[in-house]
C-alpha cells in the first residue's frame, strides 16, 4: 500500500560523511535509498533475508545489513558503505589488499565482505584466522575466494600497522 503523505517522513542521517535528508516510507530499506535516491550502487541486493551479507554497510561502525533496516529507524545515525571506505582518501588499504590478493571472481558479494573486513579491522589491526572467519560468517561467497579474502584482511591489518608506525615515528 503506497505511503500517504501523512504517513511520509523526513529522516537525517550523515551517509559517507555527508549529511543528508531522506523523505518517503519509513519503512523503506535502507539498501534502497541508497541505491535508489543516493546513487551508491556499491551494496548489493542479494537476497533481502539477512542471509547473503551482499548489502552490508557500517552503521554507527558496526557492521548491518542495510535489506532489512527501515530507514525511519536510522534518524541521526552515522552509515558508510563500500564507497566511502577509504574517507574520501583514495582506497581503503582492505580494497587494496583484496586487489593485491586478487581475492575478487565475479564481486557481487566482495563490498560487503570488505565492509565487515574493515569493521574488523578498525577493532584490531591483528585479526586471527578465526576472528576474521567469524566477522565475514554472515557472508555468502559462491566464488571460493575465502582464502585469498583472509589473506587480503591480514595483509590490510599488517599495512596499517605499518602506517601506524610510520606516523608515530616507531
Amino acid at each position: 500500500m503506497p505511503v500517504s503523505a501523512d504517513d511520509a517522513l523526513e529522516v537525517a542521517l550523515i551517509v559517507n560523511g555527508t549529511p543528508v535528508r531522506v523523505a518517503g516510507d519509513p519503512t523503506r530499506p535502507l539498501l534502497a535509498v541508497l541505491r535508489e535516491e543516493l546513487g551508491l550502487v556499491g551494496s548489493r541486493f542479494g537476497c533481502g533475508l539477512e542471509q547473503c551479507g551482499a548489502c552490508m554497510v557500517l552503521i554507527d561502525g558496526t557492521p548491518e545489513f542495510s535489506c532489512s533496516r527501515e530507514i525511519g529507524n536510522l534518524a541521526g545515525r552515522t552509515v558508510t558503505t563500500i564507497e566511502g571506505l577509504g574517507g574520501g582518501r583514495g582506497l581503503h588499504l582492505l580494497q587494496q589488499a583484496l586487489l593485491d590478493e586478487q581475492a575478487g571472481q565475479c564481486g557481487y558479494c566482495l563490498s560487503g565482505i570488505m565492509v565487515s573486513g574493515a569493521a574488523l579491522l578498525a577493532r584490531t589491526t591483528r585479526p586471527s584466522r578465526q576472528d576474521i572467519l567469524a566477522a565475514l560468517d554472515r557472508h555468502l561467497c559462491r566464488c571460493g575466494v575465502h582464502n585469498r579474502v583472509v589473506r587480503a584482511v591480514q595483509r590490510a591489518g599488517a599495512a596499517m600497522e605499518s602506517a601506524a608506525a610510520e606516523e608515530t615515528g616507531a
